[in-house]
């Protein structure tokens, strides 16, 4: 499936002679296992090979011109899995190795994935949510995106460091993980009372054209303020609500399983109030998250969700454009993870005490998988700006629920 005479090919293989000529042999030998499939996937040679990669797509005969188009295919039983029918009557898929991961492959019409790529660049990447192009520029207030189609030459100004404000403190060197403690009711109030200065503004960046900013463009909030200096949410900036277009894509996704199969041989530790799954139905409320723009070499990193309050419910996790693969394991990084390969379309739900507190990373964006049915829309003439962004990128729309419905945590 890999064109080893492409010049992409050719140039990986240099890259690669030239960056391991000097490497230390013994030097996987300290990796684990996560870390090692992270390398895996993200090589870019050799190519991975993806015959142990979950591949579920290919067990649905509607996406044949979608699989056709791509170079990169998995397999349907390369992980074991459990299949159900959703309450839509869909397929769905949970995973005996992860009590509470559930994969809905295809859960969103290609009408619906265009609606949330539009969604996500037009109507949310924009104040009064937070991207991470905010800290360093002072962005038009229309949006980057917005911007970028009105007139991508106009140029963006770095955001001046004001010399009466107080910052977050930057440690010189490489930059240091946070490992952040896992939030629940009874350490919320000393986790609230923890300082978030906001981090300063790079002293480097220069004046850039809205076009170019654009490409960096990697987040941008949803629902309450997230701060990645403490790895916490900043309750003192309030909660924007999440958009009715995601909450009903997230919240039928959660009505249409019955979690009562999902859970029914469970025997994890869901803490002192036992599950809760009975109530996702009717209680769960998504009411913050974040939309994650990948380009093709962009990677994320194992880690493990720990901020929010509600450590069991539902986190509902949507691709749209190019395919990705994901990589979950356990509560270390010493557990072998799964792979699954993620396609347009695709909702994951982590649910559960074994599944929210796993390992989990995204080490690879396959390029080449933008699906067919985002290239041509003969109805929609306005589609093609967002084409030519989307044939490189993976937006990833990823929502939880941080609190029990209607708790607020200003008046705790």
């Amino acid at each position: 499936m890999i064109d080893s005479s492409s010049k992409a090919y050719k140039k990986a293989r240099r890259q690669y002679l030239k960056t391991t000529r000097n490497r230390d042999q013994n030097i996987e030998k300290d990796w684990t296992p996560f870390r090692a499939a992270e390398k895996y996937f993200k090589a870019r040679f050799p190519p991975p090979d993806l015959t142990k990669v979950l591949d579920l797509a290919v067990l649905d005969s509607t996406r044949g011109a979608e699989l056709a188009a791509g170079v990169w295919l998995g397999t349907p039983d390369a992980v074991e899995t459990r299949a159900f029918t959703t309450n839509a009557g869909r397929p769905g898929y949970t995973f005996p190795s992860v009590p509470g991961l559930v994969l809905l492959p295809a859960f969103l019409s290609p009408e619906k994935q265009i609606e949330l790529v539009k969604w996500s660049l037009v109507d949310h990447s924009k104040p009064p949510n937070e991207t991470n192009l905010d800290i360093h520029y002072i962005l038009p207030t229309e949006g980057i995106w917005n911007a970028h189609v009105r007139d991508g030459t106009t140029v963006v100004h770095p955001r001046p460091i004001e010399s009466d404000a107080q910052y977050l403190k930057q440690e010189s060197g490489p930059r240091q993980l946070i490992d952040n403690i896992s939030a629940n009711t009874d350490n919320f109030e000393s986790l609230n009372s923890v300082s978030k200065l906001p981090p300063p503004p790079a002293a480097t960046v220069q004046p850039s054209t809205c076009s170019d900013l654009l490409s960096r463009l990697r987040w941008a909030n949803i629902g309450w303020f997230y701060h990645w200096g403490t790895k916490q949410y900043d309750f003192s900036k309030g909660k924007i609500p999440v958009h009715d277009t995601v909450r009903q894509v997230c919240k039928s996704a959660v009505q249409s399983i019955e979690w009562k199969d999902v859970f029914a041989s469970d025997t994890a530790d869901w803490g002192p109030d036992g599950p809760d799954w009975m109530d996702w139905h009717e209680n769960y409320e998504p009411d913050a998250g974040i939309v994650n723009f990948y380009q093709t070499k962009d990677t994320l990193m194992a880690h493990v969700d720990r901020s929010e309050v509600c450590a069991t419910s539902p986190l509902v996790s949507i691709s749209l454009g190019n395919a990705a693969i994901f990589l979950i394991g356990g509560l270390t990084r010493d557990t072998d993870p799964i792979p699954i390969l993620l396609r347009s379309g695709d909702v994951v739900i982590m649910s559960g005490p074994a599944c929210r507190r796993a390992y989990h990373g995204v080490p690879r964006i396959l390029d080449n998988t933008f699906p067919p049915h985002m290239i041509d829309i003969p109805d929609d003439p306005g589609w093609s700006v967002f084409k030519t962004y989307m044939a490189s990128t993976r937006i990833n729309v990823n929502v939880r629920q941080v609190f029990p419905r209607e708790f607020d945590p200003r008046i705790a």
